[in-house]
């Protein structure tokens, strides 16, 4: 069984002060970990467009990193602070990302996220195309 930890450069602080691998591959599947709107500098905007946008962001850079994109993705969660309040806005952002077929997708309403003043954390599964 392959199992490999997938860090870009941008997000080494996750594996060395969080101890957690943004993605882990394991054979063909790959796990991400949830992502919030934080960008790579830190920042946290409060425009929670934004936020759903930079989580996206943050996904799509996780994948690349496994030489993968959204086209692979085929299982999203999604955790929301204030989740009727902003659903509407964050299926906009989101279907900006998902393709066909569309991946199975759970939206969950939650109290709070690690991150103070975070609205969303993505979290997605991905499966890497066999090679001969």
């Amino acid at each position: 069984m392959r199992r490999k930890s997938i860090t870009p450069p941008v997000l080494q602080n996750y594996y060395d002060d969080w101890r957690f691998s943004p993605a882990f591959a394991a054979d063909n599947i790959l796990f991400l970990s949830g992502f919030t709107g934080v960008a790579p500098d830190g920042s946290l905007s409060p425009d929670p467009q934004k936020q759903f946008e930079q989580a996206f962001e943050t996904v799509t850079l996780v994948l690349a990193e496994a030489g993968l994109d959204f086209t692979h993705v085929v299982e999203m969660t999604s955790y929301h602070v204030g989740l009727r309040k902003h659903l509407t806005l964050f299926r906009k952002v989101r279907a900006r990302y998902a393709v066909e077929p569309y991946p199975a997708w759970t939206a969950i309403g939650v109290a709070e996220l690690a991150v103070e003043g975070a609205l969303v954390e993505v979290r997605v599964t991905a499966l890497e195309p066999k090679t001969a």
